[in-house]
C-alpha cells in the first residue's frame, strides 16, 4: 500500500512564524511562558514544553513579574496587554500578522460608529481578541440563523475569524445585506444605513479546502492528524470526510487502527494548520509498519 503525506497540509506561515519566535526566545533563555497553548496540538506543545515553554493563563500574570510571556498567533484583546504592563511582564508578541490586520480594521470601523459583526466561534481565542477591539460590543454569529437576529437599523460591517469557511461567510453576508436592504426600503433611511462585508478569512487556510478534497478523493483511506481542540482541524476534517467517507481522525500514530486500511491500495495523511509536519511523517511511518506486520502475519 502506498502512503502519502499531503504536501498542502500542516503549519500555515503564521503558525510557523509563532513557533520560530518561541524557539528563538528559548535559545536566549530556557524560561518562557505562553499565554494559552501556543498551538492546538498536544504533541507540538509537548515538544516545546521540553525546551522550556510553559503554558499559563491570565490569572498567572501577577506571579510572572519580570518574566517573558508569549502572545500566540491567535492574538489577544487590549486588556491583556494592559494587564501585562500592570504586572511588569515583558510581552513577546507572536500574533499572526493576518490577525493583527483584522484587529486593526475592526478597531477602525468601531471607532467610526459601525456595528461590528464577527463571523466566528464566540469562545475561540482569536475571536476573544477581536471582540476586545470593540470593548466586547461586537456581535458574534456562526450561522445564517444567528445573522437573522442582528439589528439591521445600524450601519454595519461584517468581519470573519481568519480560520472560518468562506462559503458560510458569503451566505451570512447575504443574509445581513438582505436584512439591511429590507429595513432601508421600509423606513426610507437609505442615506443613514450602510453595510459592508470584509472577507478576512486567511487565504492560505481557505485555499486548502479545494486541495484537501482532491487529496482525499485520490486516496482509498485518509488519516487526518490534528489536536482534538483545533478549530481549524475540525473544519478541515469534516471537509475531508465529505470527500472521502473512509477518513479517520487521530492526534498521533498511537490511535491508528489496522482495520481502517483493509483492502486499501493507497492511504493519505493530512492535517490542520496546527499540525506539525514531523507528526504527519510519524503517522505515515507507523501505517507503513502496520502494513509490514500484516504482510508478515499472513
Amino acid at each position: 500500500m502506498k502512503v502519502t503525506v499531503d504536501q498542502h497540509s500542516g503549519f500555515c506561515w503564521g503558525v510557523v512564524r509563532t513557533i520560530d519566535i518561541a524557539e528563538d526566545e528559548l535559545k536566549e533563555s530556557p524560561e518562557l511562558f505562553s499565554l494559552g497553548p501556543i498551538i492546538h496540538n498536544p504533541m507540538e506543545t509537548g515538544r516545546l514544553r521540553e525546551k522550556g515553554l510553559e503554558t499559563v493563563g491570565l490569572d498567572d500574570l501577577p506571579r510572572l513579574r519580570g518574566k517573558r510571556v508569549l502572545i500566540r498567533a491567535h492574538g489577544e484583546p487590549p486588556s491583556t496587554y494592559a494587564a501585562a504592563r500592570a504586572n511588569g511582564v515583558t510581552i513577546i508578541d507572536a500574533t499572526c500578522p493576518v490577525v493583527t490586520k483584522v484587529q486593526e480594521r475592526i478597531r477602525k470601523f468601531y471607532e467610526q460608529g459601525f456595528q461590528i459583526v464577527i463571523f466566528g466561534k464566540k469562545d475561540h481565542a482569536e475571536v476573544v481578541g477581536l471582540l476586545g477591539q470593540t470593548n466586547n460590543e461586537a456581535v458574534v454569529v456562526r450561522s445564517c440563523a444567528e445573522a437573522e437576529q442582528v439589528d439591521p437599523s445600524r450601519k454595519t460591517v461584517l468581519f470573519s475569524q481568519t480560520t472560518m469557511d468562506r462559503e458560510t461567510f458569503t451566505a451570512v453576508a447575504e443574509v445581513l445585506r438582505a436584512r439591511v436592504r429590507e429595513f432601508v426600503v421600509g423606513t426610507f433611511e437609505e442615506s443613514a444605513i450602510e453595510f459592508h462585508a470584509k472577507d478576512t478569512i486567511c487565504g492560505q487556510v481557505s485555499g486548502r479546502d479545494v486541495k484537501l478534497r482532491e487529496f482525499a478523493r485520490a486516496n482509498d483511506v485518509v488519516v487526518f492528524v490534528a489536536g482534538k481542540s483545533s478549530s481549524n482541524g475540525k473544519v478541515l476534517f469534516d471537509i475531508c470526510r465529505e470527500a472521502n467517507p473512509r477518513t479517520h481522525f487521530v492526534e498521533d500514530e498511537r490511535e491508528l487502527q489496522p482495520a481502517w486500511f483493509d483492502g486499501a491500495s493507497t492511504a493519505g495523511v493530512s492535517g490542520a494548520t496546527s499540525t506539525p509536519r514531523w507528526l504527519m511523517e510519524n503517522v505515515k511511518r507507523e501505517i507503513e509498519k502496520m502494513q509490514e506486520r500484516t504482510v508478515i502475519a499472513k
